[in-house]
């Protein structure tokens, strides 16, 4: 409670204030009035009331002088002038001096109890902006110095921020982790995320013994690793402040998501630990975890990159059939086979992204190629993806986009039978294709496609297939170390020995020799 002590060299001035008002009520807590000036400057360094209620003339010092004085020693003193003489002159100088408010010792009970709590609310506010200069202040060093990971070198920043300062538990601590804290499902209004991110700080502060401040609605918590000789006790203590944090989703009635950082030996490297912490953030979109460890996703190896033969041929042929529907299905279950591996990385799902996009690219420059289109439109499209981005959303726009392309060169009543039938079977060399399904797919009846195949090509449609099975061979030869029964089964032979004489009728050399002379 604010202190108020009354000063008046007339005893029944001070007895009447003293009595007549009851300022416990008002939320004050009445000290023994002073019965002189110099009687008050011995008392107000121990006392240090918030409000002053002083007669202006008295024996010795006056009033005036003793709000001078006074100030100089508790500068946020609330004073109010209390004085028999209406004088105009009085109140000017007061006002200069900077007193507070003023009252004639005529004034009734009421006056002089809005008079006082006047002054307490102007205190009250003071109190309140002065906190939250203070507040933002700290928070604006601990952002520059956790953030942006700026030194902190000047001595009164370091007194601002107390958690630089030793104390009596230093040898107690292991270290510091840096807690980032995001809460959810309030509302969607930046005013409610905002008073969430108040709400879950609050609560942080009351159930554990750390520091916070709030980053872009993101709550960020200093935690101390206390030291312990019994590792298994040290893990449970964690554990437990893990546990209570997350009671804050039951009681905010809120989503909640925590990403934990490295661990750092001092407090100085904090930064550090909140780069980790941030490194692993968007974990939390592409697993069913409200908890990420920085440690636990530093021990996944990551999971393959890759997809299968058959993810490829399914791939391909949504691309032919121009299928929107089948190709979110197929890009969604990627992404979540991917997903579900318990080694996936961020940089493993990234590498089996851009997998699919080269396999997109690749397709894509083979079709252009075999309707000699590729100087009409770009050979690949620039895929962008960024970790905030949602990855099957992401992949399947882009895919989308090839395959658009690829379909609106493809409708050009330019395009002859042909070159539709070539970039078909270029683009689809792995399946097992035939006459008949190649003039389907580009509406001609299979004998005038088998006519028209030889006038061009010189070739039959049997041969052209083979050469084109022959040259993907040959790539994966020359770029994979697939073995050689792979590669046949991947270009439709399931054959071996048919598959190398063919390849050696095209080649003039085996699948191995080839291979020895072109793998890089």
């Amino acid at each position: 409670m604010m202190k108020i002590m009354i000063v008046d060299d007339e005893v029944i001035i001070r007895t009447g204030l003293a009595t007549v008002i009851k300022w416990d009520e008002l939320g004050l807590t009445f000290l023994e009035p002073a019965a002189s000036a110099e009687e008050a400057m011995e008392r107000i360094p121990v006392e240090q009331p918030d409000i002053l209620l002083t007669d202006i003339r008295m024996t010795g010092k006056t009033g005036l002088q003793l709000a001078e004085e006074a100030r100089e020693i508790l500068p946020s003193l609330d004073i109010i002038i209390l004085t028999g003489y209406d004088d105009f002159s009085y109140t000017q100088q007061a006002i200069r001096q900077g007193i507070n408010d003023y009252l004639l010792k005529t004034s009734r009970p009421d006056d002089i109890i809005r008079t006082v709590l006047r002054a307490k609310q102007r205190l009250e506010e003071k109190s309140h902006q002065h906190n939250q200069e203070q507040l933002a202040r700290r928070n604006h060093l601990l952002e520059k110095w956790i953030i942006h990971g700026e030194p902190i070198q000047e001595q009164n920043e370091l007194e601002e921020l107390q958690l630089l300062n030793p104390d009596s538990q230093a040898q107690q601590i292991l270290g510091y982790q840096v807690w980032m804290i995001t809460g959810s499902g309030w509302n969607e209004s930046p005013k409610k995320e905002k008073l969430l991110s108040f709400a879950i700080e609050n609560i942080c502060r009351e159930l554990l013994q750390c520091e916070t401040f709030i980053q872009q609605e993101r709550v960020i918590v200093l935690m101390p690793v206390p030291h312990m000789q019994d590792e298994r006790e040290r893990e449970l203590k964690l554990r437990r402040n893990e546990q209570a944090v997350m009671k804050i989703k039951s009681m905010l009635r809120c989503q909640l998501n925590v990403t934990i950082g490295q661990l750092v030996h001092n407090k100085v490297h904090l930064h550090d630990s909140y780069k980790s912490a941030l490194h692993i953030e968007p974990y939390h979109r592409l697993i069913n975890d409200s908890i990420t460890r920085y440690d636990d996703m530093l021990l996944r190896a990551g999971a393959p990159t890759t997809c299968t033969a058959g993810h490829e041929h399914q791939l391909i042929t949504i691309l032919l059939e121009d299928d929107p529907l089948s190709l979110k299905t197929w890009v969604n279950d990627y992404i979540q086979q991917h997903l579900a591996h318990p080694q996936f990385t961020l940089d493993s799902l990234e590498a089996a992204m851009q997998h699919v996009v080269t396999i997109v690219n690749q397709w894509l420059t083979r079709a252009q190629q075999a309707i000699d289109r590729a100087s009409l439109y770009p050979l690949s499209i620039l895929f962008r993806y960024s970790r905030e981005m949602e990855p099957s959303v992401c992949l399947f726009q882009y895919i989308h986009s090839v395959m658009k392309m690829y379909h609106h060169q493809l409708a050009s009543s330019t395009i002859s039978h042909v070159q539709k039938a070539k970039s078909f079977i270029e683009s689809n060399a792995e399946l097992d294709l035939n006459l008949q399904q190649v003039a389907n797919r580009i509406h001609i009846h299979p004998s005038h496609l088998s006519e028209l195949f030889k006038k061009e090509t010189g070739m039959t449609f049997s041969d052209y297939i083979t050469q084109q099975r022959m040259k993907r061979a040959a790539q994966l030869l020359s770029t994979t170390r697939l073995k050689v029964g792979e590669i046949a089964n991947h270009v439709g032979y399931t054959d071996v020995k048919y598959f190398s004489q063919l390849f050696k009728k095209d080649t003039g050399i085996t699948p191995s020799e080839y291979r020895e002379m072109t793998y890089q």
